[in-house]
Parts: C-alpha cells; sequence; structure tokens
C-alpha cells in the first residue's frame, strides 16, 4: 500500500512523457491538445524501450495508456512489473499521472487493489455514470445527451484504498479514481474516428471473437459518438491540467 505525499504541480512548461504498449493505442485527440498546453511529447514504448527514462519522482506529466495484455501478464512481459513500480514510486510522491484502460488497471495495482477478469467483455459507445465527487470534478464534460464514452476492457479492478471513485458504467462499477495528482480512466476518452480504423484491424480477432459487437457496427457508433467525444475531451484534458498545475508544490 502506497501513501502519497503533499502535492507537486506542474511545471509551467513541462515534458509528457507517454507509455505505450500497442502503436495504435496512441494519444489520439490528447496530442494536439497537449501540444496546445506547451507540452513536449515524449512517446515511451512498454515492450521495446528502456522505461527507465522515465523519473517517477519527476513533475512531469506521465500518462499510461492501453493495450491488450493484462496487468497479470507480468510472467509472459516482465516490464509489467517496471511499470508498476514507476507508478508505485510516482503516486507515492503524488506526481502528475493519466492512466487510460491498461494504464488504470497499472494503476490501481500500483496502489495495491486487485486486477481481475470481468463478468463480460465491455466494447463499444457506452454512457458513464458519475459519483458526486465526478460530477465536481473534469470528467463532467463525458456525461450529457448524446454523449457516449469508448470501452474496451475485459478486466476490472478494486477500488484502491483511499482513492476516490468517480464513475462508473452498467457493467463495471469502476471506471474512473483519483488518487491526488492522479487520474485513472478504465475508458478511452482519447480515441478519434479516424484513430480507431488502425482499432479496428488491430483488435480484429478480439472483435471478431466477441459477441454482439462487429466492426460496421462500431463504426457507425463512431461515427455518431466520437466527435462530441473529441469536443468534450478537448474540455476536460485542459481543465485537468489546469487543476494539475495549480496544486500545491511541496
Amino acid at each position: 500500500m502506497t501513501t502519497k505525499n503533499s502535492g507537486a504541480g506542474l511545471a509551467a512548461a513541462s515534458k509528457a512523457w507517454v507509455i505505450t504498449h500497442v502503436a495504435f493505442e496512441d494519444l489520439g485527440s490528447f496530442a494536439n491538445i497537449l501540444t496546445e498546453a506547451g507540452f513536449a511529447i515524449e512517446y515511451v514504448n512498454a515492450a521495446t524501450d528502456e522505461l527507465e527514462v522515465i523519473k517517477p519522482e519527476s513533475d512531469d506529466l506521465l500518462i499510461v495508456l492501453g493495450g491488450p495484455i493484462s496487468v497479470n501478464d507480468s510472467a509472459e512481459y516482465p516490464f509489467i512489473e517496471t511499470e508498476v513500480e514507476i507508478l508505485s514510486r510516482r503516486l507515492t510522491a503524488d506526481k502528475p499521472t493519466l492512466g487510460i484502460c491498461l494504464g488504470a488497471q497499472l494503476m490501481a495495482r500500483a496502489l495495491g487493489a486487485n486486477v481481475y477478469p470481468g463478468q463480460q467483455k465491455e466494447i463499444g459507445w457506452l454512457p458513464i455514470k458519475l459519483s458526486d465527487a465526478g460530477s465536481r470534478s473534469a470528467l463532467r464534460h463525458f456525461v450529457g445527451d448524446g454523449v457516449c464514452v469508448l470501452h474496451w476492457h475485459g478486466e476490472t479492478f478494486d477500488l484502491p484504498e483511499d482513492a476516490v471513485p468517480l464513475a462508473a458504467s452498467e457493467l463495471y462499477p469502476n471506471q474512473a479514481f483519483s488518487y491526488g495528482n492522479a487520474l485513472a480512466l478504465q475508458f478511452h476518452p482519447e480515441v478519434t474516428a479516424q484513430g480507431l480504423e488502425q482499432w479496428f484491424v488491430g483488435h480484429t480477432g478480439e472483435i471478431h471473437q466477441t459477441d454482439g459487437i462487429s466492426v460496421n457496427q462500431l463504426r457507425e457508433d463512431s461515427a455518431r459518438f466520437a466527435d462530441t467525444l473529441q469536443a468534450r475531451a478537448y474540455l476536460f484534458l485542459m481543465e485537468w491540467l489546469q487543476e494539475v498545475a495549480a496544486s500545491p508544490a511541496e
């Protein structure tokens, strides 16, 4: 169990370190938002690059993105343990951190929580429901009439001790939590309709092996919801970055 220290906000000009697991699950719409906000983006592939270039106690922003592997697959993918160690130290130091899907699950594990398969996969465009705390957070931009977010996961996690629950869906009660200057999102706020075309190729096996979904349906729903999500993602990320930047330094 980690215990966070007092917060340290982002510097006026910062680097954003971004851990990826597969090339097509990238920053999506977040890339332009971060650039506009003044961040220099540095991608690090967990499987092929040296994760040690990321300094856990740095005031830089760290974003850990999704991927088709499990937090529990460290016997096959040893870099998972390195990611968990980086996140554990980072969360203890209360440094600005954002985890998406697998990234959120890695954060939960780093905080001592269990990660395990859900009762069924949740893939597609669905709404989320916010807790009271979530409704007061930047996540409020992801709810409203005609607003859905993209889900693409088959695993879930217990809420870590001292974490604040922010969002849930019908199938998965833990869709988002905050922990000091860190935010974990089980869903994908970063995707774009164009970028998802690569997902439909890269995840073709999973799509065709999962009942109730198809490439055509996912593409149709993406055309319906992705532009709204992208607009809401801008409002969300800019607000969250400002909140973290305003956090008191150690």
